[in-house]
């Protein structure tokens, strides 16, 4: 038997809501066909974008989305993308498959779509090909309500009223595609940049610096020491890569036992990725100030056979959404530092909640996860301990269940994720009886997938006992993500 012990009474404070964010990037099908497929399509759509994902999204409750990237995003300048659509700059995607983009897609639309879904924009500046003039102008004409020439501009195209965006990202892996930059050079560009992001009225940027990748520490090091009073967040991108190399990364459908294990081996080194730099950060911020934000995660294989390489379309099973499941129990267990994270990508690329062909729809394994997962949105998170058996194969080895725990207006819900066969779980509670408990399952053989065919991966209500103890019993089935709220 497995047994996770809650107590109520402690945690680390507030989950914040937007540790359950995504990405959107012009890159393969994530926008175009994805998210916008124009006016004039006879997919439904509402100015152009997609009625069926924006559903879809706000069914999950996504609280925050990331765009325009990404590497796309330090080549990517705001003004080609307003104005009318004729006018609009066309260029080529130097990054993503060398496509054109025709810009039809830009700051009204993306802000649009975030007013549809109902979630926070976060919005990534270009500095690796920008300027701070740029940059600048961009906060104004979305920030501002003045009468300046820029602000005219954006009322001369449609919007009277400043849209009031918080997050502001300062470039985009500067260290690789973003410039190739040292961290002594960014830190410097970041302390200028981010001067010049002005507030206007109350709108006052939360600027978000360019973080490290992976284990990274020194970046995390110099970012700290000189520049760490002029941030608010800084990012932290790491992808789980099952094969040995960036050029032979494994397929998504085709794996074996071991693949999976070593698949979920990697993604829960996100839990010593996010010590690690924490404890970087806390050296020069000890309050917790800066907050971390992991606005780049997810899984990364080959593409599908027959697709573009250069679009990084790759289907999901449930493999992915134990990843899922056991990094944002990692993120939950981590938000005193860690106060957002963004899934790498939204729609038809990477670890894509909603994949598109044509004007089907087709929701992954990994979006029932974050169905799952929801109650946590702000919700304060409660100490959880997890005793259970080892699982995997060789080096490839981790606990069979990792779980997380919230509290909002006395129900207390667990997240907990099964990564091996089925297991009699039992749920100890210190301080608090339960009285009634209901669970949903996400379960399924490791290949299991939802496609344009047919999709039998859902939720669906599972046995759970209250025992005489008000504690909780029920048997978690195997390749399972569980929600379990107690009340």
């Amino acid at each position: 038997m497995a047994a996770i012990t809650l107590n109520p009474k402690t945690g680390k404070g507030t989950i914040h809501k937007e540790i359950y964010g995504h990405f959107s990037e012009h890159l393969g099908r994530c926008i175009y066909q994805g998210i916008f497929v124009g006016e004039d399509s006879p997919i439904p759509n509402v100015r152009g974008i997609r009625t069926d994902v924006v559903e879809a999204l706000k069914k999950i409750g996504v609280p925050v989305l990331r765009w325009p990237g990404g590497c796309f995003a330090d080549e990517y300048h705001w003004q080609d993308g307003i104005g009318p659509l004729a006018q609009r700059r066309r260029m080529v995607n130097t990054n993503w498959g060398g496509v054109v983009e025709d810009n039809s897609f830009g700051t009204h639309e993306f802000l649009d779509l975030c007013q549809q879904i109902g979630c926070e924009p976060y919005i990534n500046a270009n500095v690796g090909s920008g300027t701070v003039r740029e940059m600048a102008e961009w906060i104004e004409y979305v920030n501002s309500d003045g009468d300046s020439t820029v602000v005219r501009g954006r009322r001369a195209n449609g919007r009277e009223d400043a849209w009031g965006v918080k997050y502001w990202g300062i470039g985009n892996e500067s260290w690789g595609c973003g410039g190739n930059m040292r961290p002594e050079y960014y830190a410097d560009l970041f302390r200028q940049y981010q001067t010049f992001a002005r507030t206007y009225d109350s709108h006052r940027p939360f600027r978000i610096a360019c973080g490290a990748s992976d284990f990274n520490y020194r970046w995390t090091e110099v970012l700290m020491d000189r520049a760490g009073g002029f941030m608010d967040g800084l990012s932290l991108h790491y992808y789980t890569v099952c094969g040995d190399t960036w050029q032979e990364k494994g397929s998504a459908t085709d794996f074996s036992l071991s693949d999976y294990y070593k698949t979920l081996k990697k993604a829960s080194r996100m839990d010593e990725l996010i010590a690690g730099h924490d404890a970087i950060m806390t050296r020069y911020d000890p309050e917790k100030r800066v907050g971390l934000i992991v606005d780049e995660w997810g899984t990364w294989y080959d593409v599908e056979p027959g697709t573009n390489p250069g679009f990084l379309y790759q289907q999901n099973t449930m493999r992915d959404a134990m990843v899922a499941a056991v990094t944002l129990n990692i993120f939950n267990r981590h938000c005193d530092r860690v106060i957002m994270a963004n899934l790498a990508q939204m729609v038809n690329v990477l670890q894509a909640v909603v994949l598109t062909e044509g004007n089907r729809l087709v929701l992954t394994p990994t979006y029932h996860v974050f169905d799952l997962y929801q109650a946590h949105q702000g919700a304060r998170e409660v100490a959880c301990f997890v005793e259970s058996d080892e699982t995997g194969e060789g080096s490839w080895t981790l606990p069979q269940i990792t779980a997380s725990a919230s509290e909002k207006e006395g129900v207390v819900t667990v997240t907990a994720a099964n990564l091996d066969a089925a297991k009699e779980t039992e749920l100890r509670l210190t301080g608090f009886a339960a009285k009634q408990v209901r669970a949903r399952v996400l379960t399924g053989d490791i290949h299991a997938k939802n496609d344009f065919d047919a999709s039998p991966i859902a939720p669906r209500a599972w046995p759970a006992r209250v025992e005489p103890d008000g504690d909780v019993t029920l048997t978690l089935p195997a390749c399972a993500v569980a929600e379990i709220t107690l009340s």
